[in-house]
């Protein structure tokens, strides 16, 4: 079509710009003003007379056009119509998106800031199609935070980069008219084109709200549609709604001018068309009596919590073992067709080696986020950030962190973002430097690894030993955070509390096709920056650790003489009193890019320092528990409760925070507790454990000298390579010789019988 048969308040995509009488200087001019292939533009009116002159919008500017007089001719493709989704938090706004666009989505973030952005496609029965936009919640469109302030924006069409929305669809809580509504009012007053879809309709009958939907849509002045997202109900009505009467939608007219009680109004809309019951739900009140009691609540997340990590190592081992075997095939199969040479050794050693030494802990990874993403629609976190708000306070921060410090188990980037939401700026910046201590999806590989490797696989009671393990490290990172809160607190001038302010939705069954979206979506996240990052360093190493090769006179396996192995070897200078060797020196170099790549890096590394194929492709863990010390894996771990952030967290605190200084403040401090807390953990576990075995020594009242023989052996076997060396000396030294067993130590037959002992 050409630009003159462009609908009204219809957007297109410029195709071509010619005169129709070959005057170039016209043509010329028109692209000069942006009207280029590929441009969007915009019909917003036309001319009193004939429709002519047009006004058309290309980015920010408006042009007047007499397309008759000129004779051009703007050949264009039509654009689907903008609609942005708006709505107050936990309205089902992001569930009904879901459902409008299925799979059809696009996550990104915001150009200059790291909001997240998602925008997906819709297509009408009748062959039409919509950009749909869902927008950050908001409150209010008067600005409270960075998330809201780009709704604001984005509605009034003034935010660099995003056009104008065509219409807004905003979605409103049934069981919460009384707040909802009022941001509807506010909206309707920006004289945009807009639909209401009154989202949660099956609970506010539940809960005995009855609602005059026709009355309300007369009383607001805008159509409204019922809806339930999770449930896929209204989800056809709507888009029939939009396909018949978004073209040809009117603005609405403002009730009231701006600025005028919005809650007044509110009032009296609820008074004509809601009849509203004499409580609040049952359900919610039995809950909440029982969830936010002072001592059975707190008890109650602590058990939550508790079942997440027990969860990820139980219920994850299948799947691992799985995916461990079918990239150990994979290697195999690999080694045996292709011929020995670097290329293979790049796609066995380097590139299959390292991905599976990543992809195999995604199942771990899923299993925490479906908890926490069903946590978060259950409407269960606000109320814990409730129960642990004056607990949280006394450390400097404030309930509201718990939920950005809860976002940061899962990764520490959209934990950072989500500290928006934190008004006052001191306890949004502490929540911001201490974020990254909360045990965040990519060191899970890691702990997985040194735990499977050092901890052994037994139960303590009905609870999985390496789970309980697992639980420790995830309750060290959280307590180091509320100390580091707690210091910071303290240095600071100013010590009065922020008040809290936040609102407790409904409790809600969360819905298996919205976490089935999350998880999606997280997924294949994780498994982009596998086939990206990871990728792109594993090769890399690759690359370091085979060139260049040995001499022909070489002493030393290969891999010593190569960059990598020259690297690794000078930082043993520097990490030699943590009990790190130089293999893991390598590890930890990408493993700055990204956590987990530390994973794939030992992978690369032993993988390459095998002697054979077949010990090249085995599982990671069983040859780090030989080559490694006890005290060595436990210093590692503790090295990672506090290990300095990725790169993109650096980048997130440096862009929330506009400051270099904050983002060298916070890996400074991450690098040096880890380096200290470390160094404690190797150089005085021995201590610490020769102390504990003089303690048991003292109350079994043994003699002085199986004290020093003990402490001696147990010193000896931390320091050596190998979990059983550690394990079968605590077991020999403890338990008595058996009567007429194997060898001198009744532990074997090794060093031949011992005759039975005399009494």
């Amino acid at each position: 079509m050409t630009l003159s048969e462009l609908p009204l308040h219809a957007s297109a995509v410029v195709d071509s710009v010619q005169d129709l009488h070959a005057n170039d200087a016209i043509a010329r001019r028109l692209r000069e003003l942006g009207f280029v292939k590929g441009e969007e533009v915009r019909l917003v009116a036309r001319g009193p007379v004939g429709g002519e002159p047009l006004l058309v919008q290309v980015g920010f500017t408006r042009f007047a056009l007499r397309i008759r007089a000129t004779h051009m001719s703007a050949t264009a493709t039509a654009a689907p119509l903008r609609i942005a989704l708006v709505g107050n938090p936990n309205s089902g706004k992001t569930a009904l998106f879901n459902q409008l666009t299925g799979s059809r989505q696009k996550v990104a973030n915001y150009t200059g800031v790291t909001v997240e952005r998602k925008e997906g496609r819709l297509r009408a029965p009748s062959g039409r199609e919509f950009a749909v936009l869902d927008l950050p919640g908001a409150y209010s469109l008067q600005p409270a935070s960075l998330d809201e302030a780009i709704t604001r924006d984005l509605c009034r069409g003034f935010y660099p980069g995003e056009a104008a929305p065509d219409v807004l669809l905003c979605v409103i809580d049934a069981t919460n008219l009384r707040l909802h509504l009022r941001f509807a009012l506010e909206l309707r007053e920006l004289g945009k084109p807009m639909i209401i879809a009154l989202n949660m309709v099956d609970a506010a009958q539940r809960r005995g709200i009855q609602i005059d939907v026709a009355a309300l849509e007369r009383e607001i002045g805008v159509p409204v549609v019922e809806t339930v997202a999770v449930r896929k109900q209204g989800a056809r009505a709507l888009v029939e709604r939009l396909d018949t009467m978004v073209p040809h939608l009117d603005a609405p007219l403002a009730g009231v001018e701006s600025g005028a009680d919005y809650h007044a109004q509110v009032r009296a809309i609820l008074a004509a068309a809601v009849r509203m019951p004499a409580r609040t739900a049952k359900i919610d009140d039995t809950l909440d009596r029982w969830l936010l009691h002072p001592v059975f609540g707190l008890i109650t997340l602590v058990v939550v919590m508790f079942l997440i990590f027990q969860a990820v190592f139980a219920w994850a081992t299948p799947l691992m073992d799985g995916i461990e075997a079918g990239f150990a095939w994979l290697g195999e199969l690999a080694a045996s067709v292709l011929p020995a040479g670097p290329l293979t050794s790049l796609l066995t050693d380097g590139i299959i080696a390292g991905l599976g030494g990543v992809v195999v802990f995604l199942p771990q990874i899923l299993i925490l986020f479906a908890f926490i993403l069903a946590l978060e629609e259950s409407g269960y976190l606000p109320r814990a950030a409730f129960l642990l708000d004056r607990m949280m306070a006394a450390a400097g921060l404030s309930g509201r962190s718990f939920i950005p410090l809860l976002s940061s188990f899962a990764c520490a980037v959209p934990g950072i973002m989500a500290t928006r939401s934190i008004q006052d700026p001191r306890d949004r910046l502490a929540t911001i430097l201490v974020a990254p201590l909360m045990t965040c999806s990519a060191r899970l590989p890691v702990y997985a690894l040194l735990i499977g490797a050092f901890i052994p696989a037994g139960k303590i009671g009905i609870f999985n030993q390496q789970g309980l393990v697992l639980f420790g490290l995830y309750v060290a990172g959280i307590l180091s955070a509320l100390v580091m809160s707690w210091v910071m607190k303290k240095w600071r001038r100013d010590k009065s509390e922020h008040p809290l302010m936040l609102e407790l939705p409904s409790y809600r069954i969360p819905h298996p096709r919205d976490l089935a979206v999350g998880l999606y979506e997280r997924g294949m996240i994780f498994l982009r920056r596998v086939g990206g990052i990871i990728l792109a360093l594993t090769i890399l190493l690759w690359f370091l650790l085979s060139f260049p090769g040995a001499p022909a006179d070489a002493t030393m396996p290969a891999i010593d003489y190569s960059y990598a192995g020259q690297i690794g070897h000078a930082m043993t200078a520097i990490f030699a009193p943590l009990g790190f060797n130089w293999q893991i020196c390598i590890a930890l170099i990408p493993g700055l890019a990204a956590r987990e790549v530390a994973v794939s890096s030992l992978a690369t590394v032993y993988a390459l320092s095998a002697a054979d194929d077949e010990a090249a492709i085995s599982a990671l863990s069983p040859v780090v528990a030989d080559d490694w010390s006890l005290a060595t894996g436990l210093a590692l771990l503790v090295w990672f409760i506090y290990a300095p952030m990725c790169i993109s967290t650096l980048a997130t605190i440096k862009r929330e925070t506009n400051s270099w200084k904050t983002m060298g403040f916070s890996a400074f401090y991450l690098f040096a507790a880890a380096y200290v807390a470390a160094l404690i953990t190797y150089q005085y576990l021995i201590i610490a454990v020769a102390v504990l075995v003089s303690a048991w020594v003292v109350l079994k009242k043994q003699a002085p000298g199986t004290v020093r023989k003990l402490r001696g052996a147990l010193a000896l076997a931390l320091l050596k390579p190998g979990r059983a060396a550690w394990l079968q000396a605590l077991g020999r030294r403890i338990a008595p010789p058996a009567i007429g067993g194997g060898g001198a130590c009744g532990g074997c037959d090794s060093c031949g019988p011992t005759p039975p002992k005399q009494h």
